[in-house]
């Protein structure tokens, strides 16, 4: 028997409109979505009236950030041995960028089951398009490190010469905000938050003049943030 299909589909960042039309019907004839919240997930394929059956596939961290193995990860590879063809999709964006996604797609080529890409909204891809300055070359580096090592990543984001981004979350936007005016006061920064979504802002300044927007509207730092750093 031959193996089943692994469909790597991007769902949109925020607005539910922003989905294509082969990402719908691909969800629509998979035998399985593979979900990183199925909860999450469920408001989207509700949406689209999308009844294909789900399983939940999710990542947990170690203390000090290292990856333990993926539950239910030899299941879904049985599960497209045995045939089914899957689709694989996060709460948003394109899978395997800070997801376990990517743990999935080696364990299914080295499994020799064909992976196939569904392209689609992403944060990077969004953020690149109204930043404005030249990203011809630019480094991407997830989240920063919570406590241990954090002052390690930031040291290394003003080092590099290219632009770079990584994702923030509310909780600690402020502080790193805080630590980068310490180490690099020269720098700029574009900050997008909540894309797509209905409060939408992108912020744009002196690492200072960021700082200080967001020191004056407390009520802002909430969502999802993307940040340039150049």
């Amino acid at each position: 028997m031959n193996s089943g299909i692994l469909y790597i589909i991007a769902t949109p960042i925020g607005n539910l409109s922003d989905i294509t039309f082969r990402a719908v019907e691909t969800l629509q004839k998979v035998d399985l979505i593979v979900c990183e919240d199925t909860r999450n997930s469920k408001k989207l394929l509700d949406r689209y009236e999308i009844s294909t059956p789900t399983m939940s596939f999710y990542q947990n961290l170690k203390s000090g950030g290292s990856i333990k193995p993926v539950p239910k990860l030899n299941l879904i590879i049985q599960e497209l041995k045995s045939g089914k063809n899957l689709a694989l999709i996060t709460d948003a964006g394109t899978p395997g960028i800070s997801d376990p996604g990517n743990q999935l797609v080696a364990s299914a080529v080295e499994n020799s089951i064909v992976v196939v890409p569904i392209p689609g909204a992403s944060t990077i891809g969004a953020m690149i398009s109204v930043a404005g300055i030249d990203l011809t070359q630019f480094v991407f580096l997830g989240f920063p490190s919570h406590k241990k090592g954090r002052e390690t990543f930031f040291k290394k984001v003003v080092a590099f010469e290219m632009p770079v981004m990584y994702f923030e979350s509310p909780h600690r936007v402020i502080k790193n905000l805080e630590l980068l005016k310490t180490l690099a006061p020269e720098k700029r920064i574009i900050l997008g938050r909540e894309l797509t979504k209905m409060f939408e802002e992108i912020v744009r300044g002196k690492v200072q003049e960021v700082l200080e927007y967001f020191e004056n509207n407390q009520d802002k730092v909430r969502g999802e943030f993307v940040v340039i750093v150049y």
